[in-house]
């Protein structure tokens, strides 16, 4: 089934994309999700206007990616957890605690968007965070051991 992508679909294509998916991920996902239209004769005129309105909003969201990857590039985050005598954490560090560093700075990121390595020790990290499509930021994340109170 031939489908107009209404949103960035991961793993699918971008906004204003035309794609050939099959008919049960689309009548079963896409379709109730508003995430896309069927191409049919009738919208062929609607999905002209959204093409050419996605270009500019692609342009606009790319823009808005690319300055705020300047921004996050010179963040460091620093995050401190309870530890054993080894530096080996009681816990790890998750995505969703990055998210609250970040946000704590100003940053409204989503937690799917941080990938970090698994963190169950002491040390210094690089976190990647997915702003658009090629768009990634690299940041430093730094966990120190909780100090005994």
């Amino acid at each position: 089934m031939e489908i107009l992508l209404i949103e960035n679909v991961p793993n699918l294509g971008v906004r204003g994309d035309i794609v050939n998916v099959k008919d049960g991920y689309a009548r079963n996902f896409l379709l109730p999700r508003k995430k896309a239209l069927p191409v049919t004769s009738g919208n062929k005129r609607q999905i002209e206007i959204e093409k050419e309105r996605n270009i500019r909003l692609r342009a606009k969201e790319l823009a808005s990616a690319q300055d705020l990857k300047t921004r996050l590039d010179a963040v460091k985050l620093t995050i401190s957890k309870k530890a054993g005598e080894n530096g080996q954490l009681f816990g790890s560090v998750t995505n969703a605690d990055v998210a609250e560093l970040l946000k704590a700075q100003g940053f409204e990121i989503e937690r799917h968007s941080i990938s970090l390595p698994h963190v169950k020790a002491v040390g210094a990290y690089d976190v990647e965070v997915r702003l658009y499509t090629n768009v990634h930021s690299k940041l430093q994340l730094t966990v120190t051991a909780q100090s005994a109170e």
